[in-house]
């Protein structure tokens, strides 16, 4: 969300006002999840997205709204049911939460703002927490505490309990680029969001696989670093989207990049002897993911070994491998969707399971036609 903050900085500074809107939690199936921003400007421009259709009109008129009547930040929620969500070809259903905030002056975002895109522009993580909801006689809404990684703060929102609260909360989304909302007895509801560099694949190993991997993961929005031993599989031509390529042996290979927490390392080298250099490296970095692609035998060999140089078991237990989703992958593109979808379900939480409803849902459905003899709504076509 890059360029939503810094559109709101480009218009602050500009000296025209604009609406932030965020959303800030979800529940059932919609088309973003907590996190996706859309910034309308006073010219009835945007920059970024709430999912589209008719969700997005209707935040997108209100905030035009807010412009126009001079108002202050609102909290909305949005209820998708099945008619809504069949004319916009969206989702079966659920409910969206949305905090509208008017940026006006340039005290409202331009420091805070400016923060933020250091941290994803490389520089140290923040958290920004802010009060997206409250009753009356609560905290001020739009209050906001940011949280740097050397432990300062800026800001407040309103008490020390809720300050303590926000700030444990914005500890652990910050480094990672994740967000958590939660409520207090009072009905005040913080969300918490995290900022810091893009995820990072690391690609240890620039063969076949290594090569699918990483053009994967840059198409997936991925930052790329490529290491690899030999120059002609490490270049410009070979990975010109690569930010970083080291041309280094696998043992020295960390003492040229500095990793953060939101980095993901795959080894995929040309043999057991460099894998095994190459993941006794990853693990001193910090990385939150480090798979090895191979076969059971092979990284159980590597595992012995790791364990005799003295490498923790408890270390050696968070290590990917054999890497992937088991999804019958064969070929190095196959290989790659297996490896990234592990990434992702790592980063976001999931569980890898498949999405398929069971016959209980279907079932019903076909109940509910026969009982009630209603056509089930047509999908809306694109023209």
């Amino acid at each position: 969300m890059r360029e939503v903050i810094q559109g709101a900085i480009d218009d602050l500074r500009d000296g025209q006002p604009c609406v932030l809107a965020t959303v800030v939690r979800t529940q059932g199936s919609t088309p973003q999840k907590a996190g996706a921003m859309l910034l309308v400007r006073q010219d009835g421009s945007g920059v970024g997205t709430l999912g589209g259709g008719c969700v997005e009109g209707d935040i997108w008129f209100a905030a035009k709204e807010i412009l126009r009547q001079n108002g202050g930040p609102e909290f909305k929620d949005y209820y998708l049911n099945e008619d809504i969500a069949a004319r916009d070809g969206l989702v079966c259903g659920g409910t969206m939460y949305f905090y509208l905030q008017p940026l006006r002056e340039p005290d409202d975002f331009l420091s805070i703002g400016g923060e933020i895109v250091d941290a994803y522009d490389g520089g140290l993580p923040v958290g920004l927490a802010t009060v997206v909801n409250a009753k009356d006689g609560g905290p001020a809404l739009g209050s906001k505490l940011l949280l740097r990684s050397d432990g300062s703060v800026t800001g407040s929102l309103g008490t020390a309990e809720l300050d303590a609260q926000a700030v444990e909360i914005a500890q652990k989304v910050a480094d990672v680029g994740s967000n958590e909302s939660f409520s207090i007895a009072d009905g005040t509801e913080v969300f918490v969001e995290g900022f810091t560099t893009p995820p990072t694949l690391v690609m240890v190993g620039g063969g076949h696989v290594g090569k699918a991997t990483a053009d994967l993961a840059h198409s997936l929005g991925y930052r790329v670093y490529l290491v690899d031993d030999r120059p002609e599989f490490c270049n410009e031509e070979r990975f010109p989207y690569a930010e970083e390529r080291v041309v280094a042996t696998y043992d020295k290979w960390t003492d040229h990049l500095d990793l953060n927490v939101n980095s993901f390392v795959v080894v995929a080298t040309r043999g057991h002897r460099f894998d095994d250099m190459a993941l006794e490296s990853a693990l001193k970095t910090r990385a939150r993911y480090i798979g090895v692609l191979g076969s059971r035998r092979k990284t159980i060999m590597i595992y012995r070994r790791l364990l005799q140089q003295g490498v923790s078991l408890e270390r050696i237990k968070e290590v990917h491998s054999p890497i992937g989703l088991n999804i019958g992958a064969l070929q190095p593109e196959e290989l790659a969707v297996s490896i990234m979808s592990e990434i992702i379900m790592v980063r976001r939480g999931g569980d890898g399971g498949q999405m398929q409803m069971g016959d209980w849902y279907i079932d019903r459905a076909a109940d509910i036609v026969e009982r009630t003899h209603e056509p089930m709504p047509e999908p809306s076509v694109e023209v």
